[in-house]
């Protein structure tokens, strides 16, 4: 199919989590589009173009596939795509700033505002230009004093459409969505550039999903979507930590408080504290958004939510080592998994990179195994000072350990050969499971003591000893 074909041209800047898969499943779902995913990477790129893609997430691969050639493009010629292109998806990187004003709280937006500049450079055609990285309210006004200032007779018209993904369910959560929210200019224009948005997404995606707001509206709910997710785990990881000093279970809790349909279940499980790279991202942000404008009470309370998260995992490594007898050091310990969640690959600010550097200062023996994230462990771990083994077999990570701990609630961790593990480990032998994962009545059974979040103690001391 010739250019000349296609309905419309898409481009998306940003190859990372949120663009190739995003693209990948337009393409799928609108094969009269021409979809183009560009970055500055040429090693990004180029894995893109092959077939180890620089990002694992379920069934992405499969689509990738199969429409990679046809109506989807992986490329570094950003000019040309931005040139070409009638709609630009921008999914540029917007960390934490770590400098100036706002450091450790407001979003970094130079990479946004770089890109706004090239696009500005780049475009002979009107474009409708799509938000799609996590930006801080009222960005697109700073988007469009860029794209129109000085002698510009292009027209740019800026919508909102944050994501909602959830990594290790992306696909599933793009094809399926509980909602799509789309932001725009009330505005003729505004509305035309909206509409065209909904033609794509009404693909797949039934009437009824879709949500349309004005601009800030739909950059603020992404932050907030984000915040009331944390605010949760936040919120069942105080009352774990209750639990353990009462004998209470977090799980029987949680289930009990869940039933209640004001509430309802999800996100109310117990752990080690969230991860992935929004939630402390996105709080960060809304807290300088409300010192930003004199909101110290609101900045205070989401602070808290940062401040029980950092608790639950400081807790966790507390107990970790007061169970081995108030020491860790030069004792082997064996973490399974590092990503932050399983059925992804990707470990930023996953707990167990904290984790991991706490027992590294208490001169922990480490070794990590993970099915898809020791490069990336590698990588987060590689300033650090201490023993780091990485292990892909957690049989071979696990022999001669002092204690296991469970990072990640990969479903492969279930069904290993418990007996195996215990019968090469050191004695005693002391598993740790920060996800509630595991079975731990057979794990005690077998002769392990089993420390659970929110759990009472299952240990062998006051009973028979190992």
């Amino acid at each position: 199919m010739s250019d000349k074909q296609y309905v419309k041209n898409i481009l998306c800047i940003g190859a990372g989590y949120v663009g190739g898969p995003t693209m990948t499943v337009i393409a799928n779902f609108c094969p009269d589009y021409k979809v183009t995913v560009v970055d500055i990477s040429r090693e990004r790129i180029d894995r893109w173009n092959s077939d180890d893609l620089p990002i694992y997430e379920p069934g992405l691969k499969e689509r990738v596939l199969k429409a990679r050639g046809q109506n989807l493009f992986f490329s570094t010629d950003i000019d040309r795509g931005i040139d070409e292109a009638d709609i630009i998806f921008v999914s540029v990187n917007t960390p934490t700033k770590t400098f100036g004003e706002g450091a450790g709280r407001a979003v970094d937006l130079q990479y946004i505002e770089k890109t706004a500049r090239r696009i500005k450079a780049s475009s002979k055609s009107d474009k409708i230009i799509v938000e799609k990285s996590t930006v801080p309210v009222r960005a697109a006004e700073t988007l469009s004093k860029i794209l129109h200032s000085g002698n510009n007779s292009v027209h740019f018209e800026i919508l909102s459409n944050p994501e909602f993904m959830a990594e290790g369910t992306g696909i599933h959560d793009m094809e399926n969505p509980d909602r799509v929210l789309i932001g725009s200019m009330d505005t003729p224009s505004g509305r035309a550039a909206r509409d065209e948005l909904i033609k794509i997404y009404e693909r797949w995606v039934p009437r009824e999903k879709m949500v349309t707001s004005d601009l800030w509206s739909s950059e603020l709910s992404k932050l907030v979507s984000n915040a009331f997710l944390a605010q949760r785990i936040s919120s069942i990881n105080s009352i774990s930590a209750l639990c353990e000093v009462t004998g209470a279970d977090v799980d029987e809790v949680a289930r009990a408080v869940g039933k209640d349909s004001r509430i309802g279940p999800k996100f109310l499980r117990a752990g080690l504290g969230f991860g992935g790279s929004c939630f402390r991202k996105d709080i960060l942000n809304l807290i300088y958004l409300c010192e930003h404008y004199g909101l110290q009470p609101a900045a205070d309370f989401w602070q808290q939510v940062i401040a029980i998260n950092d608790f639950q995992m400081q807790r966790f490594v507390h107990r970790m080592v007061a169970a081995m007898f108030n020491t860790v050091a030069d004792k082997k310990i064996t973490l399974f998994g590092f990503a932050f969640k399983p059925d992804t690959g990707d470990t930023r600010d996953s707990p167990a990179i904290h984790i991991s550097k706490m027992l590294l200062k208490e001169r922990a023996r480490l070794w990590v195994t993970d099915p898809h994230a020791l490069n990336n462990a590698r990588q987060d771990l590689e300033d650090v000072e201490g023993e780091i083994v990485y292990e892909p077999d957690p049989y071979k990570a696990a022999e001669g350990a002092h204690a296991i701990a469970l990072m990640t609630e990969w479903d492969q961790y279930r069904s290993l050969d418990y007996r195996r593990i215990f019968d090469r480990m050191e004695k005693p032998a002391f598993l740790f499971d920060g996800r509630n994962h595991l079975d731990h009545q057979a794990l005690f059974d077998l002769g392990f003591n089993v420390y659970a979040v929110g759990k009472p103690d299952r240990t062998r001391f006051n009973n028979d000893s190992q």
